[in-house]
């Protein structure tokens, strides 16, 4: 197929591919976040993540997404002052107020990175799907 083509037809070739990559790796990116927000959100539903008590943590995760040059960035967390705590334990430990604590962790996001990861890698492929066609 390649062999067929001229050098000229190469390169007009590769030029619309190159001003397709960007956005099509923007639009994976978006749906990488929402796969990855909810893939935290089911852990965080219940031991041995933590348990949804009101709803406010496991509301307060969010995606965000940034366009850079040729691609996308996505970063997926909390401002809720418990994420770390909750993930991680807070082992025999004072907090600001001097409140003595030990809390074990419940971890949410560590078991779901190999979906996130998984997402990732099925994105990205069809990203360069989106770019070939």
């Amino acid at each position: 197929m390649a062999d067929d083509l001229t050098p000229e037809e190469l390169a007009a070739r590769l030029d619309k591919a190159a001003d397709k990559v960007g956005p099509a790796i923007q639009d994976q990116m978006r749906d990488v976040g929402r796969r990855g927000v909810a893939a935290i959100r089911r852990h965080a539903s219940g031991r041995p993540g933590p348990n949804i008590i009101t709803g406010h943590y496991w509301d307060s995760w969010t995606d965000v997404h940034q366009a850079i040059p040729h691609g996308a960035m996505c970063t997926l967390g909390t401002r809720a002052p418990q994420g770390r705590r909750l993930e991680f334990g807070f082992w025999d430990m004072y907090d600001s107020l001097g409140r003595h604590f030990y809390q074990p962790p419940y971890p949410h996001v560590q078991p779901a990175l190999p979906e996130i990861g998984a997402a990732l890698r099925d994105a990205m492929g069809d990203a360069i799907e989106e770019v070939l066609a």
